[in-house]
């Protein structure tokens, strides 16, 4: 059974930082791209970040750009996005995801494991 679960997140103040992590089992990290999305309240779910299989090549939705970085050690089986000088309009929940679609079209394409999400909020 797969199971992906995030951690790290919690309330922090605009500016500051959080370092998201995904702990990943049931299956083998590096057939996998992996990414992050997000859904704040009220609003539709979306893209953040996605990784290649080898942690290679990196694609991040405008918005976060300069400010987020994912990452990936696929000997711990563990992925991350680190979030630095976050702004209020980050706060959302944030899922880790996985797909055996290309990278590049993780942001739109087909994803077959979601976890089950950790809340991160920005206060200003």
């Amino acid at each position: 059974q797969v199971q992906l679960v995030e951690s790290g997140g919690g309330l922090v103040q605009a500016g500051e930082s959080l370092k998201l992590s995904c702990a990943a089992s049931g299956l083998t990290l590096s057939q996998y791209a992996m990414g992050w999305f997000r859904q704040a309240p009220g609003k539709e779910r979306e893209f953040v970040a996605a990784i290649s299989r080898l942690g290679r090549n990196t694609y991040y939705r405008d918005s976060v750009k300069g400010r987020f970085t994912a990452s990936r050690d696929n000997a711990k089986n563990t992925v991350y996005l680190e979030m630095n000088s976050l702004k209020p309009e980050d706060t959302a929940v944030y899922y880790c995801v996985g797909s055996v679609a290309p990278t590049s079209r993780l942001s739109d394409g087909p994803v077959d494991y979601w976890g089950q999400g950790t809340q991160v909020t920005v206060s200003s």
